[in-house]
């Protein structure tokens, strides 16, 4: 199970957005533990235990922090051990790191996720995304990426170079192109409304982990109406360090949820669906590609206004597919969209049509190990004069990879070069098909076109997200 559906589950089960810090710190241990001839590190591990024991019906996750552990030393990892292992199966654990070192990532990745088995960790964006990256090739794993922090201290840095463009804000916008909704998370330290408010605006799909809300003076209705996404979700709250030194810890947490849970049902409008005017528009059965389409809109691949086609024709959107190789990230979802696609097929070699699929084709053949191909755009009147680049045996079957099914003359004209070469085209597949008929003239060619998405699937997606208006929507609708 992945972290994201562990998480999900835990908190349905669990009726709570609360998370708890399990952190061996001796300051905050209560005197009641403290008393004994037991070591110190035993009086921890029986005080975190009974955290635990306390807690385990009224949180979705536990949050233990490596610093604290590795403070005291051998006994300290022992104990984090120990901890891990007592933590129910079904509430995710999340490591707070806070790792910063990009030359130990990948042996750190290794060791919290296959040894320790802990279901996420938090990460400093400042090495940028080749530190997450070794975190992230776990795909059943979440990162918590740290954007925002309550130390007054980081204030002029965090609101670099001013309070109307600050630079956690481009820390936010930048590391969401790092990984998709259900592997990427934001961490937030804040007791100020306004900032997390903008935060939100700047990621309104992405869970956020909050930190540091209770200071005095906060509020946290405030809070939840700030941070909450449009469905009453997307937060997870930190334990007041005071509940943890309670003997009623159990009781004092029941009350917190049932606290939260009345402000986050203030905290949803009343018509907060009200402009889904279409049924099909529903969040509650999102489109497979959720996530790939609305990071597709962020990088701008999909544009809205009037463009004027290759074909001459003018539509209210444009598809630039271009940006994705330059997001590694985004590309290999892509990537993986099209595979779902292509291994029900039958096939031998991959063809690329020059020159936007290329890329696509080339990272197709690496990714499943299928030969490729391509056929020229323009044959040269010098060296070998090939019509089609790559080795293949005249009878072999070729799958046509293409970006964008708009007219489907570039796939047709690439299928009709093939073919000329002795080879047989079963099956075209794009990214997005412009539908309006064309994949009825592909069938009628002979052809069969696959999509992994539809422009009607974009635009109700985009339209229930808030990305587009009601008027663009409607000037989609075929």
């Amino acid at each position: 199970m992945s972290f994201s559906e562990k998480l999900s589950q835990s908190i349905a089960a669990q009726q709570s957005l609360l998370v708890v810090a399990l952190d061996p710190n001796p300051e905050m241990m209560p005197p009641a533990h403290s008393a004994g001839q037991q070591s110190l590190s035993q009086q921890l591990e029986q005080w975190l235990l009974e955290i635990i024991e306390q807690s385990q019906h009224q949180v979705c996750a536990y949050k233990p922090t490596l610093g604290f552990y590795e403070a005291l030393g051998p006994e300290g990892l022992a104990l984090l051990q120990t901890v891990l292992a007592h933590i129910p199966p079904t509430i995710p654990v999340i490591l707070d790191a806070k790792h910063s070192d990009l030359n130990t990532s990948t042996i750190f990745a290794r060791a919290i996720f296959e040894d320790w088995c802990v279901d996420a960790v938090t990460l400093t964006p400042f090495a940028g995304q080749d530190h997450s990256a070794p975190f992230l090739v776990y795909p059943e794993k979440g990162v918590f990426i740290l954007c925002h922090t309550s130390n007054p201290g980081a204030l002029a840095l965090q609101n670099f170079p001013a309070a109307d463009n600050p630079f956690y804000l481009q820390v936010v916008h930048e590391v969401q192109t790092w990984g998709p909704l259900e592997q990427l998370y934001l961490e937030v330290g804040t007791h100020d409304p306004d900032v997390l408010r903008q935060i939100r605006q700047a990621a309104p799909e992405r869970t956020l982990l909050l930190r540091s809300i209770w200071a005095e003076g906060s509020d946290l209705e405030a809070i939840l109406q700030a941070g909450l996404n449009a469905q009453g979700e997307g937060l997870l709250l930190p334990v007041p360090q005071d509940y943890l030194q309670a003997p009623d810890l159990g009781e004092k947490l029941q009350s917190l949820n049932t606290e939260i849970t009345r402000l986050r049902q203030q905290a949803i409008p009343n018509d907060s669906h009200c402009d889904l005017w279409t049924p099909d528009l529903c969040f509650l059965a999102p489109h497979p590609h959720q996530d790939l389409i609305l990071q597709l809109f962020d990088i701008d691949c999909l544009l809205f206004g009037e463009y004027v086609q290759a074909s001459g024709a003018t539509f209210s959107y444009y598809i630039d597919l271009r940006r994705i190789i330059s997001n590694p990230q985004i590309f290999h979802q892509v990537l993986a969209a099209y595979a779902e696609i292509l291994q029900t097929l039958q096939f031998d070699r991959i063809a690329g049509i020059p020159y936007g699929s290329l890329p696509t084709a080339t990272g197709l053949s690496l990714l499943l190990h299928h030969p490729m191909i391509y056929p020229r755009k323009e044959v040269k009147a010098h060296g070998t004069r090939r019509l089609i680049e790559g080795n293949y045996q005249p009878g072999e079957t070729v799958v046509i990879v293409d970006d964008v099914l708009i007219s489907g003359k570039s796939a047709l004209e690439g299928a009709q070069k093939i073919e000329s070469a002795g080879l047989k085209v079963e099956d075209i597949v794009v990214l997005i098909d412009h539908e309006g008929g064309v994949t009825d003239r592909i069938q009628q060619a002979g052809y069969q076109a696959h999509a992994v998405l539809k422009i009607s699937d974009i635009t109700q997606t985009l339209y229930a997200a808030g990305r587009i208006t009601e008027e663009q929507y409607q000037s989609l609708q075929h």
